[in-house]
């Protein structure tokens, strides 16, 4: 893949990424209300779902959702119930700021934010379509197929991982900030979205396969 090719993915890969989604809500709340090493695994779970995805598009699993109407369909009901029920958990999650003794509130633990980002990734096939349809206009068939697919794997888990510590500083630092109502209110706004995401894929329709 040459240089040229690899920067236009970066740039366009960057734009798509940088759009409030679900697992940067999720990595503005971690930083929030479980600092810096909370949002750090989240933001793991996120990358290694960059990586799984990828190699699933690789492997020919993205033309597989987009041929089966029962597949997609699974995936996107199992995807829009777990964002419900990440904005539920969201919105009645007690509220830590800095005026507030943080030994009477558990934040989430580090395992616990890796695994809502990981499967909030796996979980929506819009991302999985996406890759199919974005990845191949940068795959030039006269190289090493493989070899590219594993390049713009680590280019897009390095492009989220840069962009969602950007949301998790934002939400470590108003914890900081911002009064227990403030972020009480920050907390509800990101379940709303969260809620309002999970309803946008529980009536999103495929495209027909030519």
């Amino acid at each position: 893949m040459d240089l040229a090719t690899l920067s236009l993915y970066v740039v366009a890969a960057s734009a798509v990424t940088i759009t409030p989604g679900p697992t940067m809500l999720l990595a503005l709340n971690n930083g929030a209300y479980g600092g810096k090493r909370v949002a750090a695994c989240g933001i793991a779970g996120a990358a290694l779902s960059d990586l799984i995805l990828i190699s699933a598009v690789a492997c020919g699993l993205g033309t597989l959702l987009i041929a089966s109407e029962q597949l997609f369909t699974l995936v996107k009901w199992a995807g829009a119930a777990y964002l419900l029920y990440l904005a539920t958990v969201l919105w009645r999650a007690p509220v830590r700021s800095i005026q507030v003794d943080a030994s009477a509130v558990t934040p989430p633990t580090g395992r616990a934010a890796f695994v809502r980002s990981l499967l909030v990734a796996l979980s929506n096939p819009k991302g999985l379509l996406f890759f199919s349809a974005f990845l191949p206009q940068f795959i030039r068939p006269d190289d090493s197929i493989v070899a590219q697919y594993l390049t713009l794997a680590i280019v897009t888990a390095a492009i989220d991982i840069a962009l969602m510590s950007v949301y998790a500083v934002g939400g470590y630092h108003s914890m900081r900030i911002l009064s227990g109502r403030a972020m009480r209110w920050l907390n509800r706004t990101c379940a709303g979205i969260l809620a309002g995401l999970g309803v946008a894929l529980s009536l999103y329709r495929r495209s027909e396969p030519n």
